[in-house]
């Protein structure tokens, strides 16, 4: 009687050892009873994902390189060098450059035989220095420059222009300057003076006035 209550208890244990059918104890397990299945677009969705972090994190990258490589347009600049101001009297620029150089002098002093403001210039020196920066060589005094270029009547006479003078009661022309500025009835221009050294003066001055002698056009505007 013993063993055959032994041997029920023995089958009893076994059978409830025995796993049910209800536990699933791997993914393959499942896929088997037909109760998972392994997503077949898994890899499609992971491409679509990529695809959109694409579309956001490399679009403004693409756009800024693409700016980068458009061609810039081309674009007229009219602002005038600050050198260089368009007046209605139509000087060239090489003309305002000679005006310009030499009006970088005024203060200077005045010195016979002078050619650099460190000296000193006298009234020759002065426009033989200006042009000389410009490669154009005129002749040392201010008799033999007036020999040069072309001799204008006194309607004719244009910023750029020299000017020359007989002073002291001289019989020859022995000073000059340069024309900086002409209006109707007065015409200005910077020379290197025996008293003030390199200043503008006028043809309103009297002294001026009286004793000049000609005008000559060394560049043509």
């Amino acid at each position: 009687m013993k063993h055959l209550t032994y041997l029920f208890f023995l089958c009893l244990f076994l059978v409830s050892c025995k796993p049910t059918s209800n536990i699933i104890t791997s993914k393959s397990e499942a896929e088997k009873r037909g109760i998972y299945r392994t997503p077949q677009n898994k890899k499609a969705v992971a491409q679509n994902n990529t695809s959109r972090r694409s579309s956001e994190s490399e679009m403004p990258e693409k756009a800024s390189f693409s700016a980068r490589k458009r061609p810039k347009k081309s674009v007229i600049n009219n602002k005038n060098d600050d050198d260089y101001d368009v007046a209605s009297d139509n000087s060239s620029y090489i003309v305002k450059q000679l005006i310009n150089t030499a009006e970088a002098n005024l203060g200077a002093s005045y010195h016979t035989g002078g050619t650099n403001p460190d000296s000193g210039f006298d009234c020759s020196g002065l426009m033989f220095s200006t042009f000389k920066k410009f490669d154009i060589t005129l002749p040392r005094s201010s008799n033999d420059m007036s020999k040069v270029g072309r001799k204008l009547d006194d309607d004719e006479i244009q910023k750029g222009d020299l000017m020359f003078f007989k002073t002291n009661g001289r019989s020859v022309i022995n000073h000059v300057g340069m024309v900086t500025e002409v209006s109707n009835d007065e015409i200005k221009f910077i020379h290197s003076s025996t008293q003030k050294g390199v200043i503008i003066s006028s043809t309103k001055e009297p002294y001026y006035g009286r004793t000049f002698a000609q005008a000559n056009r060394i560049i043509v505007n």
